[in-house]
């Protein structure tokens, strides 16, 4: 294992913000994972982990602990079984699996961040999440100190959450397997309606694996959703909130707010999310609200591409960042009733 001191944690996220940790540790196997946490668990050390860095804002005081750095790698194909060690690069593996010919997480590139992120924010996109398609994850139970095997249904997977989000204290996820689907070189049947529109087929059409690659990479860079060190609309943490679900009594409560403020003929986004509950719309709230792409004159701005990503221009500090997002949130809440919720994760701040 590598072991630095007094180590810059800003390189390793995507906004590129944030203080040093006290102690880095970077591990390149499962053994080297488990020992370093058991190391900091056994001593009391307070420890963070960090795969890709794409859902991490770090305070600017850094972190007084372990951080641990999970850089293992390991792509093991059997049939249409995937197994994924928790350091892999996302976007490259989803792109290995097409290039396989396999379906099932092809509209999920473009996402960055490590594989081991993905069970923990049931990551999904462009009308794919993993949770279709994980069948286990192998993680450390830091309560039992046993290497465990959780089930799909043992993951409780939701919209952006899991099991493994609801307890961030126990477990540490290692590997993770999926199950994909052999379709003879097509797409999963396309279930986003903007996918469908840019591809030119109807929803649940599949298309060639490779296409909907392509299309769903185009989509994300014209968003600012794929990284580029050189466009700092990607210096982001992706969607920095999440999209409320509201139930139907929330929802019409919030319909009579837009008829209000926008006009009688306004129709909120609205989808359904199950058991009587309605999503709608993170980033047509922050528009509405008056909160525009590119809005700020500081360090720290909303994308020039995507309402629903805030961004670092270059010099900012997570100070700047989080004065924004609570502007936004403030903002939207005040103009919708709505209160908006931060899907990154949050190191020595909070909003």
């Amino acid at each position: 294992m590598l072991e630095l001191h007094d180590a810059p944690l800003a390189p390793l996220t995507t906004f590129r913000l944030g203080g040093p940790a006290a102690r880095l540790i970077t591990a390149t196997t499962d053994a080297e994972v488990i020992a370093a946490v058991r190391e900091a668990d056994d001593s009391g050390t307070p420890l963070l982990l960090i795969g890709g860095g794409s859902n991490l804002v770090i305070g600017d005081k850094g972190f007084a602990g372990t951080a641990l750095r999970i850089a293992t790698r390991g792509f093991a194909l059997d049939g249409t079984n995937l197994e994924l060690a928790a350091g892999e690069v996302w976007t490259d593996a989803v792109a290995r699996t097409v290039e396989a010919g396999l379906a099932g997480i092809e509209c999920l590139a473009g996402i960055p961040g490590s594989a081991g992120a993905t069970p923990i924010q049931n990551v999904g996109a462009y009308g794919q999440e993993v949770s279709s398609t994980i069948t286990e994850v192998i993680a450390y139970d830091r309560r039992t100190g046993e290497t465990v095997t959780v089930s799909n249904a043992e993951c409780a997977f939701s919209y952006r959450h899991s099991r493994f989000k609801a307890e961030p204290e126990r477990f540490v996820v290692l590997r993770v397997r999926f199950g994909l689907e052999d379709a003879s070189g097509l797409s999963a049947p396309v279930k986003y309606a903007e996918t469908a529109r840019a591809l030119g087929v109807e929803p649940g059409d599949r298309v060639p694996l490779e296409k909907a690659r392509e299309t769903v990479l185009k989509l994300r860079s014209g968003k600012g959703m794929v990284l580029d060190p050189e466009d700092h609309d990607t210096w982001s943490a992706g969607s920095f909130f999440t999209n409320p679900i509201l139930t139907h009594e929330e929802f019409a409560v919030f319909h009579a707010r837009v008829a209000e403020r926008l006009g009688d003929g306004v129709i909120p986004p609205a989808y359904p999310a199950g058991d009587g509950h309605t999503k709608t719309s993170a980033a047509w709230l922050i528009d509405k609200s008056g909160f525009t792409k590119g809005y700020g004159t500081g360090p720290a701005r909303i994308s020039t591409k995507h309402t629903l990503a805030l961004t670092n221009r270059g010099e900012a500090t997570t100070e700047d960042l989080l004065a924004l997002a609570r502007e936004v949130v403030a903002g939207v809440h005040a103009a919708f009733g709505i209160t908006l919720v931060n899907e990154p994760v949050t190191v020595g701040v909070s909003l």
